[in-house]
């Protein structure tokens, strides 16, 4: 497999991701502009003068709607909903813990969301372009190429980045993708690295290990560097997308000098432990990780001829009831929370699986794809401002693609049929990415638009909702996957995408998100730390690394339950010191 990845297919494949994500970020920059000038003209015509959002809380009642109408900081240009004004305008101020307790279940739902989508949609679908441009010979040795440096980093990590990018499009905004991306890692280095030799200990891979523990340590410096400086310029925000183009190509080198290696080794195994999976590890791995295939398990041998309206009534059910009565109640609650979701998406979103003989054709549900998908696409885009935009002051933009799609769709149908998928299917591959790309991106938008009015609120500041809240929501996926493999027997492999996967977060996190912003304003990104949470927060996660760069080698790679709980111990600490630091507990003394 490396040998094929030292094609440069992969580079062009990537740079098509990139030039997607900013068309997207790219149409939505240049709407912002446009978007606020005219409700927010200059301070200097509007007499307004501009105050922390944050001040609300200190007015009376009566006041507080006019201020967030009024005060340029409260206004969120993107997002569907205002929840400023819905918190201090629509609801009593007597009943402001309902609506923050409305909020925060809006949240959790939005990051059940963000897991969804990227799981059973985005990834998939990254999966089939990659198949389709000819990275690799099955979607198995992809998805599981070591520590996910490729495709798959970006669809477990596409919460990550998309919260990243929509925080980095507002300066006001910045420090809940610094919180969040140096959050997650402290939160991952710690409490899942340490969760995973506690569950279950075992021999690191050293080579793997140290190799991604040092790139992760320049990573942190750099971004540590960044925040000295207050500014990011476009020499290095490239240098970020650079170092993580520079860490895949090693990562590549190394796997192929390993196989390599072994090719001329006498025996099965080399000295010392193996960087990758064995081929029955990878086999039992994709079987517990295949999580958007919906009942096909349990496919009858001999197959019938199924109705038009039966495909389409098997292809929008969720449910599959035999497993259901299988599962647990923790199981079946989660999935009653998740049938509205997968539901939305089925209808709108189209998956590709090459692995099946059919590629997952459904016919009528892939051709109401043709129409529903291209729809959401533009009412997704800048929250449905494109959409609504009139052609020559005659239809609507959303009307124009709702014609051109059903005009698609019946050239489909007709041509096509319900037993073998066209040759053009891998299309909807594309369809599908963008599709979900996009759902992702919206719900990463609310997320930060809650994220920050819950920061209004309490007077919280941007940082310690990242490193908790945005930290939290989207590890959640990350954690409970890497403690399943260690329970099943596959610590090294957990263990390794603590350190692994998350490089490509705070990489490609900060580099494309400053970036899209200095492509968009041609200016240099400035940054603005929260005071001493941000150094708090940044020397932490140093000092986990360190702790573990020093302390594995140490114990000869032997991770044992010691090391786990002092992994745990050091989060527990780190997050009592920065709740202390955020609420003035801790503090530098005034010259």
């Amino acid at each position: 497999m490396a040998g094929r990845w030292l094609h440069l297919d992969w580079v062009q494949s990537l740079l098509c991701v990139l030039l997607m994500v900013e068309t997207v970020y790219g149409a939505r920059g240049l709407s912002t502009g446009a978007h606020l000038t005219p409700q927010f003209p200059a301070v200097g015509v509007n007499k307004t003068p501009v105050k922390d959002c944050r001040d609300v809380c200190s007015l009376n009642a009566s006041d507080r709607c006019d201020f967030i109408r009024t005060n340029p900081d409260c206004y969120s240009g993107e997002g569907y909903l205002d929840y400023l004004e819905g918190i201090f305008c629509h609801f009593p101020p007597a009943l402001l813990p309902l609506a923050v307790t409305l909020y925060v279940f809006w949240l959790f739902y939005l990051f059940l969301i963000l897991g969804v989508t990227a799981a059973k949609f985005f990834c998939p679908n990254l999966s089939a372009i990659s198949t389709t441009l000819k990275l690799s010979h099955n979607v198995a040795s992809l998805t599981h190429c070591p520590h996910g440096v490729t495709f798959l980093a970006f669809g477990n990590g596409a919460p990550d980045i998309f919260s990243a990018l929509v925080a980095f499009s507002d300066p006001r905004t910045a420090g809940l993708a610094i919180g969040a991306l140096f959050g997650a890692g402290v939160l991952v280095t710690t409490v899942v690295a340490g969760g995973i030799a506690a569950l279950h200990p075992f021999t690191a891979a050293s080579r793997p290990f140290l190799r991604d523990i040092i790139f992760y340590m320049v990573a942190v410096f750099l971004t540590f560097t960044m925040l000295f400086r207050g500014r990011v310029t476009l020499p290095w925000a490239l240098g970020y997308l650079g170092l993580y183009v520079f860490y895949v190509l090693t990562v590549i080198l190394c796997t192929w000098i390993y196989r390599w290696q072994r090719r001329r080794s006498l025996t099965f195994s080399m000295p010392g432990t193996p960087e990758i999976l064995s081929d029955s590890e990878e086999d039992q791995v994709s079987s517990n990780t295949n999580s958007y295939d919906y009942g096909d398990e349990y496919r009858p041998l001999l197959s019938s001829q199924e109705t038009t309206a039966q495909i389409l009534a098997r292809g929008l059910n969720p449910l599959d009831h035999r497993r259901w009565r299988s599962k647990s109640v923790y199981w079946r609650v989660l999935k009653v929370f998740k049938l509205p979701v997968e539901f939305l998406l089925l209808l709108t979103v189209p998956v590709v699986d090459p692995d099946r003989d059919d590629r997952n054709w459904k016919r009528p549900l892939n051709c109401l794809h043709l129409v529903i998908s291209p729809l959401v696409l533009v009412l997704t885009l800048q929250s449905g401002a494109y959409g609504v935009y009139e052609i020559g002051g005659l239809l609507p933009i959303w009307a124009v693609v709702v014609i051109v799609g059903t005009a698609l769709a019946s050239v489909t149908f007709f041509a096509t049929s319900n037993s073998r998928p066209p040759k053009f299917h891998w299309l909807f591959a594309f369809l599908g990415f963008l599709t979900s790309a996009l759902w992702i991106n919206a719900a990463a938008t609310e997320v930060v638009n809650i994220l920050r009015s819950l920061g209004v609120v309490f007077r919280l500041s941007n940082t310690v909702l990242g490193l908790t809240l945005l930290a939290w929501g989207n590890s959640i996926g990350d954690v409970f996957s890497d403690f399943t493999l260690a329970r099943q027997g596959y610590p090294r492999m957990a263990f390794s995408a603590c350190f692994g996967g998350i490089i490509f977060n705070i990489l490609v996190g900060v580099g494309l998100g400053c970036l899209l912003q200095i492509t968009r304003s041609h200016m240099e990104v400035k940054l603005e730390p929260d005071g001493l949470l941000v150094w708090v927060l940044a020397s932490a996660l140093g000092l986990s690394l360190v702790f573990s760069l020093v302390s594995v080698p140490v114990q000869c790679f032997q991770l044992s339950k010691v090391y786990g709980f002092c992994l745990l111990l050091f989060y527990l600490n780190f997050l009592v010191v920065a709740l202390l630091t955020e609420f003035g507990v801790i503090h530098l003394k005034s010259m």
